[in-house]
């Protein structure tokens, strides 16, 4: 399957984006689980809630209120351009902090499923024989927690390729700066002609989401096997 400089653009694109908002959001997602499962505190329902919204509100809601907060006049958009002449408008940045907030919910109820399968036993336990609570959590919480963590980040790797909506409305469909996958398919299907390429780019989205869950499956039953599950 050859590919055009078109496509290839857009899929290395998807790559990036993808990768960088797995990687930018796993920590304050391994955060926010681990506080919805071992701590309790007034507005932890609401806090679930919010974490759980961009799974139920429609996309472009979501690149609406990413415009108005962070948009070059936004609400904090507007004071990272004046203060350090950085904006996530019209620019792969944009591309990368919709995908991450789109996705972020599925990544948080991996880990948390995770989470609360881990064996609070163990960590009280470790607690008694002098260990501190850092300790107990990056040496018996988190490896316990790396089959989740695992799953978390592929799936969330592969909603952010399909991601549309909150990219389109946020940053909108430039070439070569916010067009990934999904909105390359869009404008190839707008274009007379053009079937064979958004054809194309259709089978590579189900092959690379595809490869992901089916890796994710494979290093969670590595891990599984390690821990001695």
């Amino acid at each position: 399957m050859m590919l055009s400089e078109y496509e290839w653009q857009a899929v290395l694109l998807s790559l990036k984006v993808s990768s960088l908002a797995v990687v930018c959001s796993l920590p304050l997602g391994i955060l926010m689980a681990w506080v919805l499962v071992r701590c309790r505190f007034p507005g932890k329902s609401l806090l679930d809630s919010i974490i759980h919204l961009p799974l139920v509100l429609p996309p472009v809601v979501i690149g609406y209120l990413l415009l108005v907060v962070m948009g070059r006049r936004g609400v904090v958009g507007e004071w990272l351009y004046n203060w350090f002449g950085f904006s996530f408008s019209f620019s792969w940045h944009g591309a990368v902090l919709a995908s991450a907030v789109v996705a972020f919910p599925l990544m948080v109820r991996a880990i948390r499923l995770a989470l609360e399968a881990v064996d609070t036993k163990l960590e009280l336990a470790a607690r008694t024989l002098g260990a501190s609570p850092w300790r107990v959590f990056f040496t018996i919480t988190l490896p316990l927690s790396v089959p989740g963590i695992i799953v978390g980040i592929v799936l969330a790797f592969a909603r952010s390729l399909g991601e549309f909506g909150a990219t389109i409305t946020f940053v909108s469909n430039i070439p070569g700066e916010t067009r990934t996958i999904p909105l390359a398919m869009y404008t190839l299907i707008e274009t007379p002609g053009a079937e064979g390429a958004a054809a194309r780019l259709c089978v590579l989205a189900i092959i690379l989401s595809l490869a992901s869950l089916m890796i994710s499956d494979w290093l969670a039953k590595r891990s599984r096997i390690r821990l001695g599950g």
